[in-house]
């Protein structure tokens, strides 16, 4: 007699879970936005030396073209393709008797592609950030200009230090939540574990820091520096100030956390062993808020990119030469109205900060349903 066996259903392999939440952030269409406006201008920053062609505070000193509207780049000569641009010449426009630019047609220079000035000081940069190189995406020789976003008060090429400024601008929002995480993982893991005076003193001073508003307090701790200080040392004291005035919250959720686990008979059974506080905290307790901890800090950048721009825009972050998106918008300010009817180029970094605003939040948003098991499809 045959038997006849039932089909087998072949089993699907089993998943980890680092990779269902992969697999469910792709599913969201706004994290994947997110990523690519995220890659996009993070690539820009990478590349920036690179992709600018003039140095970040390069100007000329002869024929300094204050407030330049975009250059106007023609791709033809003579039915060729053959991009040049011509040179600018300065009038006095009749009517509001304010300076304008025009075209010169006696003046023409080509568009070069993959050009190297290197004894033109200010165009030295490191490509990736380690190669030392001059080598720049397009350019034209002098006396011509290419300013593809106009130029500011002082002739400098606004295209170029928005390609330098996107460096400072999306770095201090990681650094500093970076900081920030460091200090709240290692104040609250100590607050909760250890308790007694230590965690008083720490959520004194936690209640302390969430009792005064952001802004006001960067503002007081920035005041406490010169402001003539080197451009250096005032990133870093920017970087700094941004993580110490946030790093409160992230200390109270790990705190809470902390406290729930350390009576847990893993911990328990580890100190049996002999493991140390330090490894009890570091191996067994903190990486129970790995998720709460991942998201944070994707919520946490464009907050801190946000603050960065504030500080800049009204004068006392990132000051000159050095360039973020917060003090080139600052000149949207100083124009008025002007800004807006004839040189509305200046508003472009605020279009910027949006667009990385707008990625963080996205990738954010969509780490946090990836985590979250009730929101998986």
């Amino acid at each position: 007699m045959t038997t006849i066996s039932a089909p087998t259903t072949p089993q699907k392999k089993s998943q980890s879970q680092w990779a269902v939440i992969r697999r469910q952030f792709l599913r969201n269409p706004l994290a994947r936005i997110g990523l690519i406006l995220l890659g996009l201008l993070y690539t820009i920053a990478l590349l920036a030396g690179f992709l600018a062609p003039y140095g970040l505070a390069e100007y000329s000193t002869t024929d300094r073209i204050s407030w330049a509207p975009p250059t106007k780049i023609h791709w033809t000569d003579n039915g060729r393709f053959a991009p040049h641009v011509y040179g600018v010449k300065r009038e006095v426009d009749m009517e509001t008797f304010r300076d304008k630019y025009v075209e010169d047609p006696a003046v023409k220079c080509p568009v070069k592609f993959f050009t190297s000035h290197p004894e033109i000081e200010g165009r030295q940069y490191r490509f990736l950030g380690v190669i030392p190189s001059s080598l720049k995406l397009f350019g034209v020789d002098a006396p011509c200009k290419l300013y593809l976003w106009g130029s500011d008060n002082y002739g400098r090429d606004q295209f170029s230090r928005m390609m330098y400024g996107s460096q400072i601008s999306l770095t201090i929002g990681i650094l500093a939540s970076v900081f920030s995480l460091i200090l709240g993982l290692i104040l609250g893991g100590i607050a909760g574990y250890f308790g007694g005076f230590a965690d008083t003193l720490i959520m004194r001073l936690v209640e302390v820091l969430s009792a005064i508003p952001e802004l006001f307090l960067l503002i007081l701790l920035r005041a406490m520096f010169p402001l003539n200080a080197n451009p250096i040392l005032v990133f870093y004291i920017v970087v700094g100030l941004l993580a110490f005035i946030s790093w409160g919250g992230l200390a109270r959720v790990v705190r809470g956390q902390i406290l729930s686990g350390r009576e847990q008979d893993y911990v328990q059974a580890a100190k049996a062993l002999g493991a140390s506080d330090a490894r009890v905290i570091g191996q067994h307790l903190l990486p129970n808020s790995a998720t709460y901890i991942i998201i944070s800090l994707s919520l946490a950048i464009p907050g801190y990119i946000l603050l960065e721009s504030g500080l800049s825009f009204i004068g006392i972050g990132i000051v000159e030469p050095y360039a973020s998106w917060g003090s080139l918008l600052k000149l949207a300010q100083d124009g008025g109205f002007e800004s807006l009817d004839t040189r509305p180029w200046v508003l472009l970094p605020g279009v910027f900060i949006v667009l990385a605003v707008l990625g963080w939040q996205f990738v954010g948003d969509g780490l946090r349903d990836a985590f979250d098991p009730r929101r998986r499809r």
